[in-house]
């Protein structure tokens, strides 16, 4: 087949025009297209006036080593590489049991998938509970206030990342990219993220992949169970050899993958006390910003702005301050909602989420500020964790002690003046806010650094220093605070402890992530030979 790219369609046009470019662009007659299949799709906005959608295609043709002779020096036309995912080569040592694997978002359910798929039968384990009950856990605390701690967007299957915008995007240039989206596709996930350029699949696509996911481990050999959070690991002559399970059951095993997530504190805590190798590691703090979808699409689209090819649109910026913090969005959420996002009585933590159709009233992003281990004051392996709830607790007293969160019109906070009361923009976020002064649960540094980014962010959106938009804290859970440490193979410290993911500090968002677990999975694979399930 032949790889096309750069092919420009106008965003009112339809797939009829996009045949013909492919047999323009190749100077061929319609009858010697014999198909083709979209690789890639993304939008150039640069000129409002001519916005297009921009193609990539792989094509088979007729006579395809004389056409692509033809064309073979047109840097837009190449012949299409092999791109399909390859099991590694197993390895000759021998298991007694099965691998577990702890924790079930992105990386532990693919490194739970692909020892599945090559017959290692593994043990996943997830504190929380399976998706439709967590769902009906995060309902009812996103009404009432009514937290569970070991249900609720951080924990329960799917991880975090089954509450959000369901981003597949990553910057990470990696073959198994592919294999994480076609396997998202087979368990239900809309097609089209194989080749759109910012796929998403929102969270109510999410929940029933992560479902799928899990019965198709459950198929293959694997086992999936809830209510098991591993409290202790067992270690002999510096190798794992088991899991403690709810304080009381060992789970024997050799190979154990720490995919714990962001926000397994108390198993942190855990493996430090087992003496893991874990350290600092910076991350992000602020808040979650909310405007008019109405505002994101006109600053981005201009007069195409309510064209419905088009769709929501986002943004990602981006400001490097005086004070020499750097500013910015992250996990943009178009047509969406802030959502609470706590794990923990006593904290209040906002992240944003969409669904699949992205048609809410608000767009809402997280602004956030960096901070590392010089703010930390403490050269503890968990400083960063207890910066976070530093912050959390203020917000949540700040809230008024519920699970409010505090929150503050834009024209309020450039000014240092309290908020008392709403503008055009209704915050999202439930059980509600309160007006504050965000002053009051964020560190100067971070406020002073967003003050100046907001009003220089405006030149490149215009509409984002709008006064009215509404800033809700505090957002703590963009990353990982900690490393958990590990080498070339994968492996920690603790022979057969293999950390993954974004809570071990190797991974941003859910593709990434999915990715380390794969990466983790392989390695396991090259060292350990299959078991009979």
């Amino acid at each position: 087949m032949l790889r096309i790219s750069e092919i420009k369609v106008s965003i009112n046009q339809g797939l009829d025009c996009l045949k013909s470019s492919i047999v323009n662009k190749l100077k061929i007659k319609d009858s010697d297209l014999i198909a083709y299949t979209i690789f890639k799709k993304s939008v150039d906005a640069r000129r409002k006036d001519n916005i297009q959608f921009v193609y990539t295609v792989d094509v088979e043709v007729k006579n395809e080593e004389k056409v692509f002779a033809l064309r073979s020096k047109d840097p837009h036309v190449m012949q299409t590489p092999d791109i399909s995912y390859q099991y590694v080569k197993t390895g000759n040592q021998k298991l007694s049991h099965p691998p577990v694997v702890v924790g079930s978002g992105p990386a532990g359910l693919f490194a739970g998938l692909i020892l599945a798929q090559m017959g290692y039968c593994p043990i996943v384990l997830e504190r929380g509970k399976a998706v439709e009950e967590r769902s009906k856990d995060v309902d009812l605390f996103w009404r009432t206030g009514k937290l569970n701690p070991e249900s609720n967007v951080q924990f329960g299957e799917g991880g975090a990342g089954t509450f959000s915008d369901g981003k597949l995007t990553t910057q990470i240039k990696d073959t198994r990219c592919r294999k994480i989206l076609e396997e998202l596709v087979v368990a239900g996930a809309p097609e089209e993220i194989i080749y759109y350029s910012k796929p998403h699949v929102g969270t109510d696509h999410l929940r029933r992949v992560v479902k799928n996911l899990r019965e198709t481990i459950k198929s293959l050999g694997g086992e999936v169970r809830f209510g098991s959070k591993a409290t202790d690991i067992i270690i002999e002559n510096g190798k794992i050899k088991g899991v403690e399970v709810n304080g009381g059951e060992v789970i024997p095993t050799e190979v154990a993958v720490m995919a714990v997530g962001h926000s397994a504190r108390d198993t942190f805590k855990m493996l430090h006390q087992r003496g893991t190798y874990i350290q600092q590691k910076a991350f992000s703090i602020g808040v979650r910003i909310e405007h008019p979808q109405t505002l994101i699409n006109k600053s981005q689209y201009g007069s195409a702005a309510e064209n419905p090819n088009l769709g929501a649109a986002d943004y990602k910026l981006s400001y490097h301050a005086k004070n020499g913090r750097s500013a910015y969005t992250f996990c943009m959420c178009p047509g969406g909602q802030v959502v609470a996002s706590s794990s923990e009585e006593g904290g209040v933590v906002t992240n944003g989420m969409s669904y699949y159709a992205r048609d809410l009233v608000n767009a809402n992003s997280a602004l956030l500020v960096g901070v590392g281990p010089d703010d930390f004051d403490s050269d503890h392996p968990l400083a960063g964790v207890h910066f976070q709830q530093k912050w959390e607790k203020k917000a949540f007293e700040a809230g008024g002690s519920t699970h409010y969160a505090p929150a503050q019109l834009v024209k309020d906070f450039l000014i240092d003046t309290p908020s008392t009361e709403l503008g055009e923009v209704k915050p999202s976020y439930t059980p509600g806010v309160k007006l504050t002064d965000l002053r009051e649960c964020l560190p100067e540094f971070v406020t002073e650094t967003m003050k100046e980014a907001i009003v220089e962010l405006d030149r490149k959106l215009k509409g984002f220093a709008m006064e009215d938009a509404v800033m809700t804290g505090v957002e703590t859970r963009s990353s990982s605070p900690i490393r958990i440490l590990r080498n070339e193979s994968c492996e920690g410290n603790i022979q057969g402890l293999y950390p993954s993911g974004e809570g071990a500090g190797y991974a941003g968002g859910i593709i990434s992530a999915a990715v380390d677990g794969v990466k983790v999975a392989e390695a396991i694979a090259q060292n350990y030979a299959p078991l009979k399930c």
